[in-house]
């Protein structure tokens, strides 16, 4: 049977440097992480990646060998040796690989417990999966599985009620640095949901103003519309440093879009006006160099983790629940992982009794050429029922012995005692038998 796999890292393993590698490379969809389909020893497999976790799951009927093959590509990905990267990941086997799939769509392994944004991250990493055909019978049922847990969770936990985000904590970090934020003026760069999140948070507390930058103008325009605030053009961001004093950066730029002699030359016309950046993109927006210049604070997204923590203590409660309701839905995706091992022979089964049918049935209705339409299709429905309810019983019972020690012996009686694993030849020399037998009792 084929195992199930989980290998990755996140915020919690490895710091924003090393996560930042392998986030430039999993937007590539023509990147390594594409070869997953190719490599023998996986059956399927998925990918996810966020900002903050980069994980593959994968089937493989070969344990060793397809953990071996997924670090070896992850390696060269980081541009070192297995060993090196090592240290930063995690692997999961079979149900805690289910059960760490079901924490991460409900959000308990995010920075942030409760935040919705990650469900919707995992259903388009599985549209690529699914779209690259990587994706088959186990892990297609396990993400849809995932998904109507997540929203069981939502449904009977409270996770998602408090206030807590990564934009949330970022203003409460701003509000320490400047003790109160009226009559400040923000600066947005990127326009996507961290954006729009950011911008809420900003303008209830205080912010008098929030100028956007984004590298397609009708986004900022329409953001910048939304909160009533202005726009600056991209290639004016450097210069706008000197009338701002809030920065949070939340593009998809694959390197810096501010460097630190950039800062530099603007922190002399602002007089040494403290200057306050929050990064929370991956890879990095702002070069961490912009930290060593006087009275400038540039916090990136493993900085918020201390805040996040500090705002979440109602949420931990709820998590509880939700991990308990985890462990009861990975030991029912496990019930029906091991029915799995059962349907070949309940498929076997069903197959063999519609031979057996359909034989009698030709053989009775060549006897009896005055029938008419309606009583043909009348004894192909009389026998279909009947084979249905002799199968039920057996059926069922080869269903409830996946979850028993001795399934394997179980199994091996009911092809013996069906004759499930004669070949052709022997199987119609059986049939052929049967209808002897059934003659001369007639």
């Amino acid at each position: 049977m084929d195992r199930i796999v989980l290998i990755g890292l996140n915020h919690k393993t490895a710091p924003v440097e090393i996560r930042e590698k392998f986030a430039v490379v999993c937007v590539d969809t023509s990147g390594p992480l594409m070869n997953l389909g190719q490599m023998r020893a996986l059956r399927e497999s998925f990918y996810l990646s966020t900002c903050n976790r980069m994980e593959v799951l994968f089937t493989t009927p070969r344990l060793d060998e397809g953990i071996s093959a997924v670090v070896g590509l992850l390696a060269d990905i980081y541009g070192q040796t297995g060993s090196a990267l090592k240290p930063y990941l995690y692997t999961y086997i079979d149900q805690d690989a289910v059960k760490h799939l079901y924490r991460v769509a409900c959000s308990l392994d995010s920075m942030v417990v409760g935040e919705p944004q990650i469900l919707g991250q995992i259903k388009d990493a599985y549209r690529q999966a699914t779209e690259a055909k990587t994706s088959g019978v186990i892990l297609n049922r396990l993400l849809h599985k995932s998904f109507s847990v997540a929203k069981l969770v939502r449904t009977e936990t409270r996770i998602g009620s408090s206030a807590v985000s990564i934009s949330y904590a970022a203003v409460e970090l701003a509000k320490k640095i400047f003790q109160e934020l009226q009559g400040r003026i923000a600066l947005l760069i990127g326009a996507g949901e961290m954006a729009e999140l950011a911008a809420e948070h900003l303008l209830s507390n205080g912010v008098e103003r929030i100028v956007i930058a984004n590298r397609t103008l009708e986004r900022a325009l329409a953001l910048a519309k939304r909160f009533n605030g202005t726009t600056v053009g991209w290639d004016e961001l450097a210069e706008e440093l000197r009338r701002v004093d809030i920065i949070v950066s939340s593009t998809g730029s694959p390197e810096p879009i501010l460097s630190a002699e950039q800062v530099r030359q603007r922190m002399r016309a602002r007089r040494n006006r403290p200057l306050f950046f929050i990064d929370i993109a991956v890879p990095r927006d702002i070069d961490p160099e912009v930290n060593r210049i006087d009275n400038v604070y540039l916090y990136n997204i493993d900085d918020l983790q201390g805040i996040v923590e500090m705002n979440q203590a109602e949420r931990f409660k709820e998590a509880a629940r939700a991990e308990h309701i985890i462990a009861a839905e990975a030991l029912k995706f496990d019930g029906w992982l091991r029915t799995l091992e059962v349907v070949p022979t309940i498929v076997s089964l069903r197959e063999k009794a519609e031979q057996v049918r359909e034989a009698e049935v030709r053989k009775t209705l060549s006897r009896l050429e005055s029938l008419s339409d309606e009583e043909v299709e009348a004894i192909e429905l009389l026998t279909q029922s009947m084979v249905k309810k002799l199968l039920h019983d057996p059926i069922l019972f080869l269903k409830r012995t996946s979850s028993r020690a001795r399934k394997d012996y179980y199994l091996d009686v009911a092809r013996k005692l069906f004759h499930l694993d004669l070949d052709r030849a022997e199987t119609e020399e059986e049939e052929d038998q049967l209808s002897l037998d059934s003659d001369k009792m007639s």
